[in-house]
């Protein structure tokens, strides 16, 4: 591995010493369940600055837009943390949180946070009841707080109502052909005929809205949010679709108020069908979520000058290379030809397809026999440790080569 040559003449004698005062991009995600991405930064540099204690870092929490991502872009930009009280997906209030960033105007939430199914028990799921109604209060909170740029995470979802919930606490009107405002749940959109949107809370005209999403799935059919994500939300056979054929309906009545199908836009089937409920009340704009965090930490501009980048997440297998945190870091370290190195958790089947999209080395943290909540409770130390093994081996590289 060669340090960007801009940066270091190797061929100097004093390359080395040299070394102690580079600038090292540290840009991690969270590794889920034991440490966040600011905790997981800190224990970069920690074992960072045992080899080289006088080198320029800079922390970027990062996350691709699921759990972590309000935490993250907090961290990375001096914002703060929320708390509003909102519906939960059966009903009950919960306190969820959105953040702030440092501009004041950019919102980001998680919709699991009000949403999500972590908050309905296993025998409790039933996409026909659950709803997105809090996600809703989370948005209008946000506006309300003066933010005109909203950045929302769609994982995690505990729903399958098309965002009508949402729709709802924004003061959207769907109804029945009765003019009566339909039932809240999946279920409610088998009545629904008619959407009046006079009611949209004003602030959503002046912002913009943009969703982090990394599935493709249309809103209906085989491929849709009912078939592919309804039996973890607890949906039958016969309930998936039931939910099919009122997403279906959904769309007829979104065609026939706004002018357009958002049925086969890749992504509007993600959360249950609230990318497609975003995209129409919302025109919210659909991107893949590491990139949406490079561009709201200003990564590209962030890395410049950097001799090495490190990042990492709880686990790198063959499901990293499709866009998560450290292959986006990694692309784009490689547009200013700067090395990159992944720590991660573990390194499962499939990791070394991570070398192809930029990652030039991976370190597990691992290093001996351990129980995994041993691992869990000791990932600070052991992602330190890790770190400073790195660290040395660059400095062993250094000193060969300026030899």
């Amino acid at each position: 591995m060669v340090l960007h040559s801009n940066y270091l003449n190797l061929t100097d004698c004093g390359a080395c010493d040299r070394l102690s005062i580079m600038k090292i991009v540290v840009a991690p995600d969270s590794f889920k369940g034991s440490v966040s991405a600011f905790e997981a930064a800190c224990a970069i540099e920690q074992g960072l600055r045992r080899v080289f204690p006088d080198a320029v870092i800079d922390k970027i929490p990062m996350a691709d837009g699921g759990e972590g991502t309000v935490q993250s872009l907090v961290d990375a930009t001096g914002g703060h943390l929320r708390t509003q009280r909102a519906l939960a997906p059966l009903g009950n209030e919960v306190d969820a949180q959105f953040g702030i960033l440092a501009d004041s105007e950019t919102a980001v939430i998680e919709m699991a946070s009000a949403s999500g199914l972590t908050l309905v028990a296993p025998h409790e799921r039933n996409p026909l009841r659950t709803t997105t109604y809090g996600t809703g209060q989370l948005i209008r909170a946000a506006l309300e707080a003066g933010c005109r740029r909203l950045i929302i995470g769609i994982g995690g979802s505990a729903t399958n109502d098309g965002g009508a919930g949402m729709a709802e606490a924004l003061g959207i009107r769907l109804l029945d052909k009765e003019g009566k405002q339909i039932p809240r749940g999946g279920e409610g959109l088998g009545q629904l005929a008619s959407i009046d949107m006079t009611g949209l809370h004003p602030a959503v005209a002046e912002t913009e809205t943009v969703v982090a999403c990394d599935v493709n799935n249309p809103l209906t059919g085989p491929d849709g949010a009912s078939h592919v994500y309804g039996p973890q939300k607890g949906a039958t056979p016969e309930i998936i679709e039931t939910l099919d054929a009122y997403l279906a309906r959904f769309d007829e009545v979104l065609t026939r108020t706004l002018g357009r199908s958002f049925n086969d836009i890749p992504g509007a089937g993600a959360a249950g069908g609230l990318g497609a409920g975003l995209m129409a009340f919302l025109n919210a704009e659909l991107r893949l979520g590491v990139d949406i965090m490079v561009d709201a930490v200003n990564l590209k501009e962030r890395v410049k000058g950097a001799a090495i980048v490190f990042t990492g997440e709880g686990q790198l297998d063959f499901q990293t290379a499709f866009g998560k945190t450290p292959v986006g870091v990694a692309k784009v370290a490689k547009a200013h030809n700067i090395p990159v190195i992944a720590i991660a958790g573990g390194i499962g089947e499939g990791a070394e397809a991570v070398y192809d999209t930029g990652i030039d080395a991976m370190l597990g943290i691992v290093q001996e026999p351990m129980e995994l909540a041993d691992a869990v409770a000791d990932a600070s130390r052991l992602i330190a440790d890790t770190a400073e093994q790195a660290a040395r081996l660059i400095a062993i590289g250094h000193k060969g080569l300026g030899s």
